[in-house]
Protein backbone atom coordinates (compact mmCIF):
# COMPACT_ATOMS: atom_id res chain seq x y z
CA UNK A 1 0.00 0.00 0.00
CA UNK A 2 2.48 2.17 0.89
CA UNK A 3 4.49 1.61 -2.42
CA UNK A 4 1.32 2.23 -4.28
CA UNK A 5 0.95 5.57 -2.72
CA UNK A 6 4.47 6.97 -2.84
CA UNK A 7 3.93 6.15 -6.79
CA UNK A 8 0.85 8.18 -6.71
CA UNK A 9 2.26 10.68 -5.30
CA UNK A 10 5.50 11.07 -8.11
CA UNK A 11 3.26 11.54 -10.49
CA UNK A 12 1.02 13.63 -8.92
CA UNK A 13 4.30 15.98 -8.65
CA UNK A 14 4.89 15.58 -12.24
CA UNK A 15 1.05 16.36 -12.73
CA UNK A 16 1.35 19.24 -11.29
CA UNK A 17 4.27 20.64 -12.37
CA UNK A 18 2.59 19.95 -16.01
CA UNK A 19 -0.05 21.99 -15.14
CA UNK A 20 1.27 24.87 -13.23
CA UNK A 21 4.12 25.30 -16.47
CA UNK A 22 1.14 24.95 -19.06
CA UNK A 23 -1.13 27.67 -17.30
CA UNK A 24 1.76 29.73 -16.41
CA UNK A 25 2.56 30.32 -20.38
CA UNK A 26 -0.34 29.73 -22.22
CA UNK A 27 -3.27 30.93 -19.46
CA UNK A 28 -6.31 29.01 -18.93
CA UNK A 29 -10.48 30.01 -19.96
CA UNK A 30 -12.70 27.94 -18.59
CA UNK A 31 -16.38 29.26 -19.13
CA UNK A 32 -16.72 33.12 -16.72
CA UNK A 33 -12.95 31.68 -15.10
CA UNK A 34 -9.94 33.34 -16.79
CA UNK A 35 -5.96 32.82 -15.81
CA UNK A 36 -3.83 35.22 -17.58
CA UNK A 37 -0.86 33.68 -19.33
CA UNK A 38 2.61 35.17 -17.74
CA UNK A 39 3.37 37.20 -20.79
CA UNK A 40 -0.50 39.47 -20.12
CA UNK A 41 0.31 39.65 -16.70
CA UNK A 42 3.66 40.73 -15.56
CA UNK A 43 4.61 44.16 -15.38
CA UNK A 44 7.61 44.90 -18.08
CA UNK A 45 10.23 47.59 -16.84
CA UNK A 46 10.97 50.82 -18.77
CA UNK A 47 14.33 49.08 -20.65
CA UNK A 48 11.64 47.02 -21.75
CA UNK A 49 8.35 48.14 -22.50
CA UNK A 50 9.64 52.19 -23.57
CA UNK A 51 8.16 55.14 -21.39
CA UNK A 52 9.94 58.12 -20.25
CA UNK A 53 12.80 58.90 -17.25
CA UNK A 54 12.53 62.54 -16.37
CA UNK A 55 14.81 64.47 -13.10
CA UNK A 56 12.95 67.08 -10.89
CA UNK A 57 15.14 69.43 -9.32
CA UNK A 58 14.23 70.96 -5.84
CA UNK A 59 14.34 74.64 -5.86
CA UNK A 60 14.76 74.89 -2.32
CA UNK A 61 17.98 76.26 0.05
CA UNK A 62 17.16 73.57 3.03
CA UNK A 63 20.22 71.19 3.42
CA UNK A 64 20.45 68.29 5.75
CA UNK A 65 17.55 66.70 7.46
CA UNK A 66 15.33 69.23 6.83
CA UNK A 67 15.89 68.72 2.85
CA UNK A 68 15.43 65.16 3.36
CA UNK A 69 12.24 65.54 5.07
CA UNK A 70 10.93 67.71 2.12
CA UNK A 71 12.41 65.21 -0.88
CA UNK A 72 10.66 62.22 1.08
CA UNK A 73 7.41 64.32 1.39
CA UNK A 74 7.80 65.19 -2.35
CA UNK A 75 8.28 61.94 -3.33
CA UNK A 76 5.05 60.99 -1.30
CA UNK A 77 3.31 63.77 -3.35
CA UNK A 78 4.78 62.67 -7.01
CA UNK A 79 3.61 59.08 -6.22
CA UNK A 80 0.01 60.09 -5.03
CA UNK A 81 -0.31 62.36 -8.42
CA UNK A 82 0.55 58.90 -10.67
CA UNK A 83 -1.78 57.02 -8.29
CA UNK A 84 -4.43 59.63 -9.00
CA UNK A 85 -3.97 60.02 -12.54
CA UNK A 86 -3.81 55.76 -13.00
CA UNK A 87 -0.80 57.27 -15.90
CA UNK A 88 1.52 53.63 -14.66
CA UNK A 89 3.81 51.47 -12.60
CA UNK A 90 6.41 54.18 -11.88
CA UNK A 91 9.58 53.77 -9.99
CA UNK A 92 10.32 57.06 -8.00
CA UNK A 93 13.90 57.34 -6.25
CA UNK A 94 15.57 60.02 -4.43
CA UNK A 95 19.07 61.36 -6.66
CA UNK A 96 21.60 62.71 -4.85
CA UNK A 97 20.41 65.59 -2.24
CA UNK A 98 18.20 67.40 -4.34
CA UNK A 99 16.64 65.52 -7.07
CA UNK A 100 13.74 62.93 -7.89
CA UNK A 101 14.10 60.10 -10.49
CA UNK A 102 10.74 58.98 -11.96
CA UNK A 103 10.71 55.98 -14.25
CA UNK A 104 7.30 55.79 -16.26
CA UNK A 105 6.96 52.52 -18.45
CA UNK A 106 4.27 52.55 -21.31
CA UNK A 107 3.44 56.26 -20.96
CA UNK A 108 2.17 57.63 -24.22
CA UNK A 109 1.07 60.89 -23.64
CA UNK A 110 4.93 62.55 -22.10
CA UNK A 111 3.72 65.85 -21.85
CA UNK A 112 0.67 65.31 -20.18
CA UNK A 113 2.82 62.94 -17.66
CA UNK A 114 4.94 66.09 -17.03
CA UNK A 115 2.89 68.05 -16.71
CA UNK A 116 0.74 66.32 -13.92
CA UNK A 117 3.89 65.33 -12.13
CA UNK A 118 5.97 68.25 -11.89
CA UNK A 119 2.67 71.00 -11.08
CA UNK A 120 3.83 72.36 -7.75
CA UNK A 121 -0.32 72.63 -6.90
CA UNK A 122 -0.42 75.46 -3.92
CA UNK A 123 -3.61 76.15 -3.58
CA UNK A 124 -4.92 78.90 -1.64
CA UNK A 125 -8.68 80.26 -0.88
CA UNK A 126 -7.83 84.41 -0.29
CA UNK A 127 -10.35 86.84 0.40
CA UNK A 128 -9.90 90.04 -1.59
CA UNK A 129 -10.19 93.19 0.75
CA UNK A 130 -8.99 95.40 -2.41
CA UNK A 131 -12.01 97.92 -4.16
CA UNK A 132 -11.05 96.36 -7.79
CA UNK A 133 -13.00 93.17 -8.81
CA UNK A 134 -10.57 89.86 -9.18
CA UNK A 135 -10.72 88.37 -12.36
CA UNK A 136 -9.80 84.60 -13.36
CA UNK A 137 -6.20 84.93 -15.11
CA UNK A 138 -4.88 87.35 -12.33
CA UNK A 139 -2.34 86.71 -9.81
CA UNK A 140 -2.58 87.09 -6.19
CA UNK A 141 0.12 90.16 -6.67
CA UNK A 142 -2.26 92.00 -8.74
CA UNK A 143 -5.21 92.29 -5.40
CA UNK A 144 -4.96 92.75 -1.71
CA UNK A 145 -6.02 89.66 0.14
CA UNK A 146 -6.48 88.00 3.57
CA UNK A 147 -5.56 84.19 3.79
CA UNK A 148 -8.46 82.22 4.33
CA UNK A 149 -7.11 78.39 4.03
CA UNK A 150 -4.99 76.15 1.58
CA UNK A 151 -5.23 73.19 -0.07
CA UNK A 152 -3.69 71.39 3.18
CA UNK A 153 -7.86 72.06 4.79
CA UNK A 154 -8.87 70.14 1.82
CA UNK A 155 -10.21 66.91 3.09
CA UNK A 156 -11.67 65.67 -0.35
CA UNK A 157 -12.66 66.85 -3.57
CA UNK A 158 -14.65 65.82 -6.43
CA UNK A 159 -15.99 66.41 -10.24
CA UNK A 160 -18.94 68.20 -10.18
CA UNK A 161 -21.28 70.84 -11.82
CA UNK A 162 -21.68 74.68 -11.08
CA UNK A 163 -25.16 76.58 -10.94
CA UNK A 164 -25.04 76.57 -14.90
CA UNK A 165 -24.61 72.79 -14.81
CA UNK A 166 -20.92 73.43 -16.03
CA UNK A 167 -18.58 71.24 -15.36
CA UNK A 168 -16.35 72.36 -11.75
CA UNK A 169 -14.54 71.28 -8.77
CA UNK A 170 -16.06 70.41 -5.18
CA UNK A 171 -14.19 70.55 -2.08
CA UNK A 172 -15.33 69.08 1.28
CA UNK A 173 -13.26 70.85 4.21
CA UNK A 174 -11.89 69.98 7.06
CA UNK A 175 -12.19 70.99 10.62
CA UNK A 176 -10.14 74.11 10.58
CA UNK A 177 -10.75 74.79 6.15
CA UNK A 178 -14.35 74.52 7.64
CA UNK A 179 -14.33 77.16 10.43
CA UNK A 180 -12.00 79.16 8.37
CA UNK A 181 -14.11 79.22 5.20
CA UNK A 182 -17.43 80.09 7.41
CA UNK A 183 -15.54 83.20 8.96
CA UNK A 184 -14.39 84.75 5.66
CA UNK A 185 -17.94 84.08 3.49
CA UNK A 186 -19.60 85.74 6.50
CA UNK A 187 -17.30 88.33 6.28
CA UNK A 188 -18.29 88.91 2.62
CA UNK A 189 -16.61 89.97 -0.33
CA UNK A 190 -14.65 87.69 -3.16
CA UNK A 191 -13.26 84.37 -2.50
CA UNK A 192 -10.40 84.35 -4.59
CA UNK A 193 -9.34 80.57 -5.66
CA UNK A 194 -5.48 80.80 -6.41
CA UNK A 195 -3.70 77.65 -7.84
CA UNK A 196 -0.05 78.51 -8.28
CA UNK A 197 -0.30 81.77 -7.64
CA UNK A 198 -2.98 82.16 -10.34
CA UNK A 199 -6.60 83.18 -9.96
CA UNK A 200 -8.58 80.27 -11.43
CA UNK A 201 -11.54 81.37 -9.48
CA UNK A 202 -13.40 84.59 -7.73
CA UNK A 203 -17.05 83.38 -6.31
CA UNK A 204 -18.45 86.45 -4.53
CA UNK A 205 -19.52 84.88 -0.93
CA UNK A 206 -22.93 86.71 -0.58
CA UNK A 207 -23.76 84.48 2.18
CA UNK A 208 -21.95 82.56 5.05
CA UNK A 209 -21.63 78.68 4.12
CA UNK A 210 -20.76 76.72 7.39
CA UNK A 211 -21.24 73.49 6.30
CA UNK A 212 -17.27 73.01 4.94
CA UNK A 213 -18.12 72.61 0.86
CA UNK A 214 -17.11 74.56 -1.51
CA UNK A 215 -17.36 74.05 -5.43
CA UNK A 216 -14.45 75.59 -8.03
CA UNK A 217 -16.06 77.01 -11.17
CA UNK A 218 -13.60 79.11 -13.66
CA UNK A 219 -14.92 77.94 -17.07
CA UNK A 220 -13.33 74.36 -17.12
CA UNK A 221 -13.89 71.63 -19.19
CA UNK A 222 -14.69 67.82 -18.08
CA UNK A 223 -11.23 67.09 -18.35
CA UNK A 224 -9.66 70.37 -16.72
CA UNK A 225 -11.65 69.94 -14.02
CA UNK A 226 -11.35 65.78 -13.32
CA UNK A 227 -7.36 66.50 -13.95
CA UNK A 228 -7.45 69.82 -10.49
CA UNK A 229 -9.60 67.46 -8.64
CA UNK A 230 -7.19 64.42 -8.75
CA UNK A 231 -4.02 67.51 -8.21
CA UNK A 232 -5.77 68.59 -5.06
CA UNK A 233 -6.36 64.85 -3.48
CA UNK A 234 -2.52 64.61 -4.83
CA UNK A 235 -1.37 66.97 -2.59
CA UNK A 236 0.69 69.87 -2.97
CA UNK A 237 4.80 69.67 -3.78
CA UNK A 238 6.64 71.48 -0.70
CA UNK A 239 8.90 73.05 -3.15
CA UNK A 240 9.18 74.07 -6.35
CA UNK A 241 10.22 71.40 -8.82
CA UNK A 242 12.14 72.25 -12.02
CA UNK A 243 12.49 69.46 -14.62
CA UNK A 244 16.27 68.86 -15.67
CA UNK A 245 16.60 66.29 -17.70
CA UNK A 246 13.84 64.07 -19.70
CA UNK A 247 14.31 60.69 -21.68
CA UNK A 248 12.11 58.99 -24.16
CA UNK A 249 13.07 55.61 -24.55
CA UNK A 250 11.47 53.61 -27.48
CA UNK A 251 9.83 50.31 -26.90
CA UNK A 252 11.18 48.40 -30.18
CA UNK A 253 14.86 48.38 -28.23
CA UNK A 254 13.41 46.99 -24.95
CA UNK A 255 11.39 44.71 -26.46
CA UNK A 256 14.50 43.47 -29.33
CA UNK A 257 16.93 43.13 -25.93
CA UNK A 258 14.33 40.97 -24.11
CA UNK A 259 13.71 38.49 -26.87
CA UNK A 260 17.53 38.34 -27.44
CA UNK A 261 17.50 37.75 -23.48
CA UNK A 262 14.93 35.22 -23.35
CA UNK A 263 16.55 33.37 -26.19
CA UNK A 264 19.55 33.30 -24.37
CA UNK A 265 17.85 32.30 -21.37
CA UNK A 266 16.33 29.10 -23.39
CA UNK A 267 19.28 28.29 -24.71
CA UNK A 268 20.69 28.13 -21.65
CA UNK A 269 18.55 26.27 -19.73
CA UNK A 270 18.64 24.15 -22.66
CA UNK A 271 22.16 23.28 -22.37
CA UNK A 272 21.98 23.41 -18.85
CA UNK A 273 19.76 20.14 -19.13
CA UNK A 274 21.11 18.12 -21.65
CA UNK A 275 24.05 18.57 -19.14
CA UNK A 276 22.27 17.43 -16.19
CA UNK A 277 20.77 13.95 -18.01
CA UNK A 278 23.50 13.27 -19.32
CA UNK A 279 25.90 13.69 -16.54
CA UNK A 280 23.96 12.80 -13.55
CA UNK A 281 21.64 10.26 -15.37
CA UNK A 282 17.97 10.08 -13.51
CA UNK A 283 18.91 12.61 -11.05
CA UNK A 284 19.96 15.08 -13.76
CA UNK A 285 16.40 14.46 -15.69
CA UNK A 286 14.39 14.60 -12.05
CA UNK A 287 16.31 18.44 -11.57
CA UNK A 288 15.38 19.21 -14.50
CA UNK A 289 11.46 18.41 -14.47
CA UNK A 290 12.09 21.14 -11.12
CA UNK A 291 13.83 23.61 -13.12
CA UNK A 292 10.95 24.08 -15.15
CA UNK A 293 8.60 24.35 -11.96
CA UNK A 294 11.14 26.89 -10.66
CA UNK A 295 10.55 28.97 -13.31
CA UNK A 296 7.21 29.02 -13.41
CA UNK A 297 6.77 29.17 -10.04
CA UNK A 298 9.16 32.49 -9.76
CA UNK A 299 7.42 33.80 -12.56
CA UNK A 300 4.10 33.18 -11.09
CA UNK A 301 5.17 34.78 -7.83
CA UNK A 302 6.52 37.69 -9.48
CA UNK A 303 3.56 38.50 -11.23
CA UNK A 304 1.46 37.93 -7.57
CA UNK A 305 3.50 40.74 -6.03
CA UNK A 306 3.16 43.24 -8.68
CA UNK A 307 6.62 43.03 -9.42
CA UNK A 308 8.48 44.82 -12.60
CA UNK A 309 10.54 42.50 -15.36
CA UNK A 310 13.45 44.55 -16.40
CA UNK A 311 16.41 43.37 -18.30
CA UNK A 312 18.35 43.23 -15.27
CA UNK A 313 16.17 41.06 -13.86
CA UNK A 314 16.04 38.92 -16.34
CA UNK A 315 20.01 38.39 -15.45
CA UNK A 316 18.88 37.78 -12.12
CA UNK A 317 16.45 35.11 -13.16
CA UNK A 318 19.18 33.47 -15.09
CA UNK A 319 21.75 33.78 -12.44
CA UNK A 320 19.38 32.16 -9.78
CA UNK A 321 18.61 29.44 -12.26
CA UNK A 322 22.81 28.97 -12.15
CA UNK A 323 22.12 28.58 -8.56
CA UNK A 324 19.42 26.12 -8.49
CA UNK A 325 21.63 23.98 -10.81
CA UNK A 326 24.39 24.72 -8.17
CA UNK A 327 22.52 23.11 -5.36
CA UNK A 328 21.63 20.21 -7.40
CA UNK A 329 25.25 19.42 -8.37
CA UNK A 330 26.17 19.82 -4.68
CA UNK A 331 23.47 17.24 -3.69
CA UNK A 332 24.10 14.48 -6.87
CA UNK A 333 28.17 14.49 -6.13
CA UNK A 334 27.25 13.87 -2.42
CA UNK A 335 25.02 10.88 -3.63
CA UNK A 336 27.30 9.23 -5.91
CA UNK A 337 30.17 9.35 -2.87
CA UNK A 338 27.57 7.52 -0.52
CA UNK A 339 26.71 4.94 -3.33
CA UNK A 340 30.29 4.34 -3.99
CA UNK A 341 30.15 3.40 0.18
CA UNK A 342 28.25 0.93 -0.96
CA UNK A 343 24.75 2.15 1.06
CA UNK A 344 21.35 1.53 -0.88
CA UNK A 345 19.82 3.98 -3.29
CA UNK A 346 17.32 5.22 -0.83
CA UNK A 347 19.89 5.55 2.15
CA UNK A 348 22.20 7.15 -0.37
CA UNK A 349 19.69 10.07 -1.18
CA UNK A 350 18.76 10.56 2.29
CA UNK A 351 22.49 10.96 2.91
CA UNK A 352 22.89 13.22 0.51
CA UNK A 353 20.56 15.52 0.90
CA UNK A 354 21.09 15.87 4.67
CA UNK A 355 24.75 16.44 4.42
CA UNK A 356 24.28 18.96 1.38
CA UNK A 357 21.97 20.80 2.97
CA UNK A 358 24.57 22.73 5.22
CA UNK A 359 26.28 24.07 2.34
CA UNK A 360 23.25 24.40 -0.01
CA UNK A 361 22.22 27.40 2.87
CA UNK A 362 25.18 29.05 3.52
CA UNK A 363 25.78 29.42 -0.48
CA UNK A 364 22.43 30.69 -1.04
CA UNK A 365 22.42 32.99 2.51
CA UNK A 366 25.46 35.21 1.55
CA UNK A 367 23.89 35.79 -2.02
CA UNK A 368 20.74 36.90 -0.68
CA UNK A 369 22.08 39.20 1.94
CA UNK A 370 23.99 40.50 -1.16
CA UNK A 371 20.73 41.13 -2.67
CA UNK A 372 19.08 42.51 0.36
CA UNK A 373 22.10 44.77 0.61
CA UNK A 374 21.36 45.78 -3.10
CA UNK A 375 17.60 46.22 -3.23
CA UNK A 376 18.28 48.83 -0.31
CA UNK A 377 20.79 50.73 -1.69
CA UNK A 378 20.78 50.36 -5.07
CA UNK A 379 18.66 52.12 -7.26
CA UNK A 380 16.13 51.52 -11.02
CA UNK A 381 17.53 48.73 -12.45
CA UNK A 382 19.87 47.31 -9.41
CA UNK A 383 16.58 46.86 -7.67
CA UNK A 384 14.72 44.78 -10.51
CA UNK A 385 18.28 42.70 -10.46
CA UNK A 386 17.88 42.21 -6.68
CA UNK A 387 13.94 41.66 -6.49
CA UNK A 388 14.12 38.63 -8.67
CA UNK A 389 17.38 37.39 -7.05
CA UNK A 390 16.07 37.44 -3.85
CA UNK A 391 12.81 35.85 -5.35
CA UNK A 392 14.80 33.10 -7.44
CA UNK A 393 17.01 32.16 -4.35
CA UNK A 394 14.42 31.46 -2.44
CA UNK A 395 12.25 29.41 -4.96
CA UNK A 396 15.60 27.57 -6.59
CA UNK A 397 16.68 26.49 -2.38
CA UNK A 398 12.82 25.36 -2.42
CA UNK A 399 12.71 23.32 -5.78
CA UNK A 400 16.03 21.75 -4.58
CA UNK A 401 15.72 20.54 -1.50
CA UNK A 402 11.59 19.98 -1.73
CA UNK A 403 10.83 19.16 -4.86
CA UNK A 404 13.96 17.08 -6.49
CA UNK A 405 14.03 14.95 -3.72
CA UNK A 406 10.25 14.31 -3.37
CA UNK A 407 10.63 12.83 -6.68
CA UNK A 408 13.67 11.18 -6.18
CA UNK A 409 12.25 9.44 -2.86
CA UNK A 410 9.08 8.38 -4.10
CA UNK A 411 10.17 7.48 -7.51
CA UNK A 412 11.72 4.61 -5.72
CA UNK A 413 8.34 2.80 -5.50
CA UNK A 414 9.12 2.57 -9.47
CA UNK A 415 10.81 -0.84 -9.81
CA UNK A 416 13.29 0.34 -13.00
CA UNK A 417 14.32 3.41 -10.38
CA UNK A 418 16.79 1.02 -8.03
CA UNK A 419 19.20 0.30 -10.25
CA UNK A 420 22.65 2.16 -9.12
CA UNK A 421 23.64 2.84 -12.78
CA UNK A 422 20.72 5.45 -13.05
CA UNK A 423 22.31 7.48 -10.18
CA UNK A 424 25.77 6.94 -11.09
CA UNK A 425 26.22 9.46 -13.92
Amino acid sequence: MKRRNNKLVFFLIILTIAVTAFVTFNGLNIGNYTIESISDSVKLGLDIEGGVVVVYEAQTEQTGTELLRTMNQAKSVMSNRIDEFGLTEPNITIQGEDRIRIELPGVENTQEALDIIGQTAQLEFLRSVDENFVLPDMTKEDFDYEDVLTGNDVKDSNVTQDEYGKPAVGLELNDSGTEAFFEATKAGGQIAIVLDGKVISAPQASSAIPDGKAIISGRFTLEEASNLSSLIRGGALPVEMIEVQTDIIGPTLGLDAMNKSVSAAIVGLALIVLFLVGYYKLPGFIASISLVFYASLILVIMSAFGATLTLPGIAGLILSIGMAVDANVIIFERLKEELKNGKTVRSSLNFAFKRAMRTIIDANVTTLIAGIVLFNFGQGPIKGFAVTLMIGIIVSMFTAIVITKAMLINGLAIDAFHSKKLYRG
